[in-house]
């Protein structure tokens, strides 16, 4: 993790150097106080959208807990993005933080499996979407044809990913099962009850179906909110360029999970593929860097109350002892 995080830096830092950080700036600083701010709106209210795709995968949690499961979607998201713990580790503590709060742990591990892989289906059709607007440009020379190793790879992987990850829920589950229960006598019941959930969840087709919806209209609210801060920047660019750059940033950011924030493959996929759709490198660097702000600005507090809220369990379990 320490190499690929060095790597990213380096990335990152010959992304801006070969646009100019004075440049990048300048752009950035277009957007004012009071759109960034939109945007930092914009974003938390995908978050309402990413916790509503959570809790339908969690079939006999109440329809007012999607607060809740929000408030765990961001937590995961800021323990990824701010702290050293790439991906994987923004995933249990997002998890521990629905536990904690009093939802039954089967419950909460075996709706995170269909609420993932209904993420990763969502995601490779907003994918394949991208990809579909970028067939002229893949099919051309120059610059995107330096593009196209990354992007059919990095779909591929997604893809591989995807079925892997599908396919081997149950396995996985039977396996870390048995593996508790030599290790930790008792712990299988557990299992049994996440097992038991994720078939009781699959079963309910409906609600899967309205997971994966509500998690494709979050990878779409979060490509929109990236084209509207563009337009903020003064940019000329359509919706659907927009969102076709979006998908691509996505997908490098998916298949580098293990780099923590995915520093430097943003900036770098940002600055390489932003001028194929006759964005300036410097308006797209300024994108990413608005990215980073507001997840400083809304990760930074959201990780101070999840602190908080942490301690407070841990002096309640002390007085309870």
């Amino acid at each position: 993790m320490l190499l690929a995080t060095l790597a990213g830096l380096a990335a990152a830092v010959w992304a801006f150097g070969s646009i100019g950080f004075g440049s990048v700036l300048a752009v950035a600083g277009r957007i004012g106080i009071d759109g960034f701010l939109v945007f930092c709106a914009l974003s938390i209210g995908t978050f309402f959208i990413l916790g509503a795709a959570w809790l339908a995968a969690a079939p006999g949690e109440p329809l007012d807990r999607i607060g809740l499961f929000a408030w765990a979607r961001a937590v995961r998201e800021a323990v990824s993005d701010l702290l050293p713990f790439s991906q994987i580790g923004g995933i249990v503590v997002g998890t521990r933080t629905l536990t904690t709060a009093g939802v039954p742990a089967s419950r909460v591990y075996a709706s995170f499996v269909v609420d993932m892989t209904t993420e990763m289906g969502a995601q490779l059709i907003f994918t394949l979407f991208g990809l579909a607007m970028m067939v002229s440009l893949l099919a051309a020379g120059g610059q995107a044809a330096t593009l196209r190793p990354l992007i059919l790879g990095g779909t591929g992987m997604m893809i591989a990913g995807m079925v892997m990850f599908f396919f081997a829920q149950r396995p996985a589950l039977g396996l870390a099962g048995r593996v508790a229960q030599h290790f930790l006598p008792g712990s299988v019941v557990t299992m049994t009850g996440i097992t038991d959930a994720l078939r009781e969840t699959y079963a309910r087709r409906r609600r899967v179906a309205l997971a994966f919806a509500l998690n494709l209209l979050g990878w779409i609210a979060s490509g929109i909110g990236g084209w509207i801060v563009l337009l903020m920047m003064g940019a000329d660019i359509s919706i659907w360029s927009a969102l076709s750059i979006e998908s691509l940033i996505f997908t490098l950011r998916s298949v580098a999970f293990a780099v923590p924030g995915a520093i430097g493959v943003q900036e770098a996929a940002y600055a390489l593929a932003a001028p194929l759709f006759g964005l300036p490198p410097e308006t797209a660097l300024a994108l990413s860097l608005a990215k980073r702000a507001r997840d400083l600005a809304i990760g930074l507090p959201t990780l101070i109350l999840w602190q908080v809220g942490e301690m407070r369990a841990v002096v309640l379990a002390s007085r309870r002892g």
